[in-house]
């Protein structure tokens, strides 16, 4: 076996494969498929300060190569996670990422302050949900607004902070290199473009907030370039997403130079996914002669 193995900070990886959040639950369901703690790790949910219900309406719509959502955000809020999701979550024999949100700078605070003393290893900023203080435009469009949040987050986390980086960014390398200035210990990106779907017979938009986020293969060539130039620019670690469904996708990611990869939208078209990348991945390896990832990563 080759291996596979990803430090970061004072964690071991087995395996470069995280579930990206929103796309795996907290795990529980997916672990009746096979037993996850063969992952790297699993980002859960993304977690609001208070239980959110989310979008009425339609949420998925399938489009080529891809698939749009709008969820928003539907979760248990940091008290329903930690009362009803940790006891089985802590449990897992991986590195476990909480993933977490909020409307407004005083409720991220909040949260993290309330996940401080859990027992999860990483907390994922989710930095692409709307400043409702500020009419509604995301935290992760203006570096100078991202900032302020991360440096104010960073001031009360005890954990390994990752902020989760929108592609709709003014600037995505310019925001990489705020998160890191302001103490950021990694950033995963792409989360989802923003997209539109019209219903023609109706002549109305399939979804009830207009826009949506796009994901899976379609998005793969332009994450794949924004996680390159971003390695390119920022010392700290990058967790390559977008698009990824086989193994020879996240091998790409980690030589544009991503020290892991999260799965998102492919878990949906296939539960066992994640296995079947890991194994690609030892593979490859295997018949090309490659002990380490370090060997292959970052290398274009």
């Amino acid at each position: 076996m080759a291996d596979l193995s990803v430090k970061f900070k004072n964690l071991t990886f087995k395996n470069p494969i995280i579930m990206a959040s929103g796309t795996f639950g907290f795990g529980r369901e997916y672990n009746e498929v096979y037993d996850i703690s063969q992952l790297g790790g699993v980002s859960g949910k993304g977690l609001t300060l208070n239980a959110k219900p989310g979008n009425n309406g339609i949420r998925v719509w399938e489009t080529p190569s891809g698939m749009i959502n709008s969820v928003g955000l539907e979760n248990p809020g940091v008290e329903g996670f930690i009362e009803k999701e940790l006891p089985f979550f802590e449990k897992l024999d991986l590195v476990r990422i909480a993933n977490v949100g909020g409307g407004c700078l005083e409720d991220y605070i909040k949260g993290v302050e309330l996940l401080n003393d859990k027992d999860i290893d990483i907390i994922e900023l989710n930095i692409s949900c709307p400043n409702v203080k500020a009419g509604g435009m995301a935290f992760g469009i203006k570096s100078e607004v991202a900032r302020e949040v991360v440096r104010e987050v960073r001031a009360v986390c005890k954990k390994p902070l990752v902020i989760k980086l929108s592609p709709n960014a003014e600037d995505i390398v310019e925001m990489a290199k705020v998160c890191e200035e302001e103490g950021a210990d990694g950033v995963s990106l792409v989360n989802t473009f923003k997209a539109l779907a019209i219903d023609i017979k109706n002549r109305k938009p399939v979804f009830e907030n207009v826009y949506a986020g796009l994901s899976g293969p379609a998005i793969k060539p332009i994450a794949l370039r924004m996680v390159h130039e971003v390695c390119k620019n920022v010392s700290i670690p990058v967790f390559g997403m977008g698009g990824i469904t086989t193994a020879e996708d996240a091998i790409e990611f980690i030589m544009a130079g991503a020290t892991c990869v999260q799965i998102g939208t492919a878990n949906f078209m296939n539960p066992r996914v994640g296995l079947e990348i890991i194994e690609g991945i030892n593979d490859f390896m295997e018949k090309e002669g490659i002990k380490s990832l370090d060997e292959i990563r970052g290398i274009i």
